[in-house]
């Protein structure tokens, strides 16, 4: 058993070893092929054939997911109609081992003609697809993990982490935030984890809302019809300027409070804890988790109250 782990670990070696190289020989290629991509007015086609291929196409995910529109495209595929997905504005990124693959060679002619700028990814400099790429990246891999030196393993990694590293620069360089994200990703438990406050918040007439001079008689009465344990409490013109709480009213009354002879204003906590519609849902829990409290107001620009949201309703949506 001792042997299959040390065979396991020289896997992990060789790979990693081979990444080390590839990060300490990008030069200004790589800075070429980033200012390609970001002039790029139309989108990335990647494309490749089996392992650069599979990598090829998660290459494509990664770009499109975080802010860069890309498609793969089978260079096989692509010579039977499919070659119309590249447009004059695009840019190809071609993955190679070789950088001989017959069925990505073949695309060439039809690259130039339509004047779209090639970034090619390889591990031989020399090789046809290098020489006719406008850009190209070395892989700089000197063996494989497989002891046999046939099944790309090494190769494909690096490709893979490239790739990565394309996608990674790109969407720091564009801005691309968590905001963005979610919107590319509304399903699943990545969608749920970005979901916004306004996609779980209370709003209009369930929201809880009292003048700072109603008297909390009333405001005993609003709290309970809504069911949050809280309430919104406003000026003349709307604004938030307090919070009553189920733990403000039994404060109030360990202190000898008389609700019947107080407002609003007496009882209520100033500058209450909020949060915004735009905001990921998992902030406002974070907030609530921070300052130990299970409810939030939302309020809009004027800081006037649109929404309440509570703890269970985000516990619920499996924001976590």
């Amino acid at each position: 058993m001792e042997d299959v782990l040390q065979k396991a670990k020289r896997v992990f070696d060789i790979e990693i070893e081979s990444l080390k190289r590839l990060r300490d020989s990008l030069d200004e290629n790589f800075i070429k092929a980033i200012g390609l991509i970001r002039n790029c007015k139309g989108k990335v086609i990647t494309t490749g054939v089996g392992k650069s291929g599979h990598i090829a196409r998660k290459v494509a995910s990664t770009l499109a997911s975080t802010g860069t529109p890309a498609h793969y495209l089978h260079p096989a595929e692509a010579l039977h109609g499919d070659l119309g997905v590249i447009d004059t504005g695009d840019v190809v990124i071609a993955f190679s081992n070789s950088g001989e693959s017959p069925e990505v060679i073949s695309l060439l002619p039809y690259i130039k003609l339509l004047g779209t700028p090639l970034i090619a990814i390889t591990n031989n400099p020399q090789s046809t697809l290098a020489k006719h790429a406008d850009v190209h990246i070395f892989l700089a891999v000197e063996r494989e993990a497989c002891p046999l030196q046939l099944a790309p393993t090494s190769s494909s990694t690096a490709s893979l982490v490239l790739g990565d590293a394309l996608a990674m620069v790109l969407l720091e360089l564009n801005g691309f935030t968590e905001k963005d994200f979610a919107l590319r990703h509304p399903a699943g438990s990545l969608g749920r984890k970005l979901r916004r406050v306004a996609d779980l918040c209370h709003t209009g007439e369930e929201v809880p809302v009292v003048k700072e001079n109603t008297p909390m008689r009333e405001v005993i009465i609003e709290m309970s019809s809504k069911g949050f344990g809280a309430t919104a409490v406003v000026d003349e013109d709307g604004r938030l300027v307090g919070i009553i709480t189920d733990g403000d009213l039994r404060r109030f009354a360990n202190r000898g409070g008389k609700f019947d002879e107080s407002l609003a204003r007496d009882v209520m906590t100033k500058n209450p804890k909020t949060a915004r519609m735009d905001e990921l849902a998992v902030e406002a829990l974070r907030r609530m988790e921070d300052y130990k409290i299970t409810v939030l107001l939302v309020v809009d620009g004027e800081n006037r109250p649109v929404g309440i949201i509570h703890m269970h309703d985000i516990l619920r949506a499996g924001v976590v």
